[in-house]
């Protein structure tokens, strides 16, 4: 539990660097941001090499938290700032799947090291060279300057409301991500609940991550032949289906219905935040980082939610509610079809 708790400090670290991000992209330069980032990731493996106390070692998650949310929310805006109309949803599916094979690589790396009795903490070191290829990249390229950075222009800024689509998306992210980590994380103890073996319930966890991986690259190709709205409450109302039947059904039948239920939900959250993105004519770090905070929270709400259910009602509650918290989003996603403004937006800046 104590174990636990020090990832809380990891996912806070997260959850508040992306909200306050909203604010500081416009006061402290990207770049700047960035190679501070650096400071803060050496820092953070230094306290998790040479710690010995677990309130050092939770500082040091919280750390590598806030550089993950810097990095995260930067990254994200940055594609969306590059990137318009369909191109935008495909480009960040795109930067998104190596989230996704890092999620791979990683826990990989882990294993070889610690099978050869190496200290655990190097994984981190691991990571940290990632970030300095990030530092490395800040010297060579242009960042786009916001707030009162930006060059500036004789029009007034106009302020643009967000609307309620943005509302619809940021429900959708939060009870995505906690419907989507709600079901994983349970899914090894329900899979032995009917007698499945622990590596084969583990394995169901690795090929539902493989599946989305390989969904994420097959979709950053299909979604700029459709109109994102529709094709978001398409795959929404599939996954939602696609985890009925794996919740309800046999053993024998599990293996496939979690690869395609990996496979049609993996651009989900992405599109959510891409369509966040094109709400307003020019897209709004505050905009876009609110949605992530709200998926965020989602991660955050992950155990708090489940864990009591679990503990009443046992591992297929927890999933059902997984369920219907995907039901939720294909709900939102129905609505956002009547408020959406991504079509007025598109048409305007493709002529």
């Amino acid at each position: 539990s104590s174990m636990s708790n020090t990832f809380t400090f990891l996912n806070a670290g997260i959850l508040i660097s992306i909200f306050l991000n909203a604010w500081l992209m416009e006061i402290v330069p990207l770049k700047t941001q960035l190679r501070f980032g650096f400071l803060l990731m050496v820092l953070a493996v230094a306290g998790l090499m040479f710690s010995h106390s677990l309130a050092l070692f939770s500082a040091a998650m919280f750390i590598l938290g806030v550089v993950s949310g810097i990095t995260m929310s930067i990254g994200t805006f940055l594609v969306t700032q590059m990137y318009e109309g369909r191109q935008r949803g495909s480009r960040l599916l795109f930067t998104d799947s190596f989230f996704s094979m890092a999620g791979m690589i990683f826990p990989m790396i882990a294993a070889f090291l610690l099978a050869r009795s190496i200290e655990w903490y190097w994984v981190y070191a691991c990571i940290g060279l990632v970030y300095v290829a990030i530092f490395i990249l800040t010297f060579g390229c242009e960042f786009p300057a916001l707030g009162k950075h930006a060059p500036k222009t004789d029009a007034p800024v106009e302020k643009e409301k967000w609307g309620i689509g943005v509302l619809f998306l940021s429900v959708a992210a939060l009870c995505y991500i906690l419907g989507q980590l709600g079901f994983i994380s349970w899914v090894p103890e329900y899979a032995k609940g009917l007698g499945m073996s622990l590596n084969d319930a583990g394995t169901l966890v690795s090929n539902f991550w493989m599946s989305y991986m390989v969904g994420m690259w097959a979709f950053s190709f299909i979604l700029r032949f459709f109109d994102l709205q529709r094709i978001l409450t398409v795959l929404a109302g599939l996954a939602a289906i696609l985890m009925y039947v794996f919740n309800t059904g046999t053993p024998a039948h599990m293996a496939w219905s979690i690869l395609a239920l990996g496979f049609f939900s993996s651009a989900i959250y992405t599109t959510i935040i891409t369509l966040g993105s094109q709400q307003t004519k020019v897209p709004s770090p505050k905009l876009v980082n609110f949605v992530l905070t709200c998926g965020t929270i989602g991660t955050m709400l992950t155990f708090v939610v489940t864990g009591p259910i679990v503990e009443h009602s046992g591992p297929q509650a927890a999933l059902l509610t997984a369920n219907g918290l995907y039901a939720v989003v294909f709900v939102m996603c129905f609505l956002l079809g009547f408020v959406s403004r991504h079509r007025q937006h598109n048409t305007l800046t493709s002529h």
